[in-house]
């Protein structure tokens, strides 16, 4: 990128390590945040209910508004660096991380800049307030911002605001398709800011609550005292909906069971000889259990023998396809009924299990289900070590009183972080989707075309028919109306 006037040329100093290089500003902001004098630290409410928070989307968000690559990298605070080097390499985020630098750098220093811009030409001076490997990247990225005296400063705002708002929504796949998108989007976005009026506004705004801001980096939104924002995913997607005027309470999206829950998990298997888990599917959620399995360690869950699934054709259709979003050997057994209304599925997993500890030598158990009907089960076989996995929901007091008075553990499937269970979804409502199509839509479009030729009565060559159809027929579109009506539309 080059900063041009009429009279004077700058070009950008020459390539350096691939090491983020501060402005003077963003180094300030980030010694005054590491040494614990600034409104962004944790507070006692904070560690109070954001406890066993994740952190994914904060990182997203601090990667994408600018936050330095200095925040990241220090274990104390929130953003990871995994997520940091993941989107440094990822060209759409890169972009739109670069244009929130230098709107916020241009923010930060308006007044200096400003005057610099005013001088007969522009000088290497106005380097010194931008972020000059942000500018390089932007230029290796194909966006070239250049900078003019005979433009004003405000006008150069509105051109990044401009590239933001066309570019930001190819963000949107970066991020889990739970969170509402344009709620997200709304805080890259400056307000009225294809217009001198609302870059005026939005200065009149950040400058006098700067600290609010996070790590103070230009965002839209009404800022005030909430402490860090990206302190943790469950509290910036609690505030984030609440700033639109909504509720988010599906916190397994954004928390994690904790390391109590974890270590006896961990401690389990590890004194445990051999280790099966039996899972009732009419009384559990396979995308719970998937988030379960994706979130325990994999030096631990290696030691599970199998996970048996005892299934009913009344379940979901996602059972089928557990297998694929794990390394644990799976075994499905789909349970027949001999009287429609009765299922079998509680009586074959019993009778499972036993067989597991009396022929097989499994002595460990771990249970997944809500059903009180299997303490029959464990006090069957005194001999055998169980740990059950329940449902908030669906499990009633009396069975985990049971439990705690047998000492035997027990925890909610519901506690485990369910963000990262996306893809068993995505997979099992494609091929049931796939299922429901194959089952529904019979067309076989060579027979439609020969059928027309014939009905029409048209006389084509070879080489005709193979042209109209590639340009007619190999082009056909889907329309769907506003009731999910299917309609298939040939391109004339």
């Amino acid at each position: 990128m080059t900063y041009e006037s009429e009279e004077y040329s700058t070009s950008l100093p020459p390539n350096e390590e691939d090491s983020e290089v501060l402005t003077a500003d963003e180094q300030s902001a980030v010694e005054e945040f590491l040494s614990g004098d600034t409104d962004l630290l944790e507070t006692e409410d904070d560690v109070k209910y954001y406890k066993d928070s994740t952190y994914e989307i904060v990182s997203k968000v601090a990667y994408l508004i600018g936050v330095p690559k200095k925040i990241f990298e220090n274990e104390h605070t929130p953003p990871k660096i995994e997520v940091y080097e993941k989107f440094e390499v990822n060209k759409t985020a890169r972009i739109v991380r670069n244009l929130c630098r230098i709107r916020t750098a241009i923010e930060r220093n308006f007044k200096h800049i400003n005057d610099l811009m005013r001088l007969p030409s522009v000088t290497s001076s106005v380097l010194d307030y931008l972020p000059t490997d942000g500018i390089r990247q932007l230029a290796d990225d194909g966006i070239s911002l250049n900078f003019r005296s005979s433009v004003k400063l405000s006008q150069h705002i509105v051109d990044i605001n401009r590239l933001i708002s066309d570019r930001v929504n190819n963000c949107k796949n970066l991020f889990p398709t739970w969170l509402n998108w344009q709620y997200l989007k709304n805080i890259f976005v400056m307000p009225n800011g294809l217009t001198d009026a609302g870059t005026k506004a939005a200065a009149n705004l950040y400058f006098p609550n700067i600290s609010y801001y996070p790590y103070q980096m230009y965002i839209n939104w009404q800022p005030k005292n909430e402490g860090n924002i990206l302190y943790s995913d469950k509290k910036f997607v609690t505030l984030l909906y609440r700033w639109n005027n909504d509720e988010f309470l599906d916190y397994s999206k954004v928390s994690d069971a904790g390391s109590y829950v974890k270590g006896n998990i961990y401690d389990f298997i590890s004194e445990a000889g051999k280790v099966v888990v039996v899972v009732d599917c009419e009384n559990s959620d396979p995308y719970k259990l998937s988030a379960v399995l994706k979130n325990l360690d994999y030096t631990y869950t290696s030691k599970i023998s199998s996970i048996i699934l005892f299934d009913d054709v009344h379940t979901a259709t996602a059972w089928r396809i557990l297998d694929e979003v794990t390394d644990i050997p799976v075994e499905h057994m789909m349970i027949d009924r001999v009287k429609q209304s009765k299922s079998l599925v509680d009586i074959t997993l019993t009778a499972r299990t036993c067989t597991e500890f009396y022929r097989n030598n499994v002595d460990s158990f771990i249970i997944v289900s809500s059903d009180s009907d299997y303490w029959g089960l464990i006090t069957s076989l005194p001999d055998a070590h169980f740990l059950v996995m329940i449902e908030h929901e669906n499990c009633g007091p009396d069975l985990k009183n049971a439990l705690e008075n047998a000492g035997i553990f027990y925890c909610y499937i519901d506690d485990f972080y369910s963000g990262n269970a996306e893809d068993l979804k995505l997979i099992a409502l494609m091929k049931e989707m796939y299922r429901y199509i194959g089952e529904r839509v019979q067309l076989n479009i060579n027979e439609m075309y020969e059928e027309a030729l014939i009905a029409t009565r048209v006389e084509m060559t070879y080489a005709e028919k193979k042209q109209f159809f590639d340009k007619h027929i190999r082009t056909v579109k889907l329309d769907i109306d506003d009731d999910g009506s299917v309609r298939l539309r040939l391109k004339m």
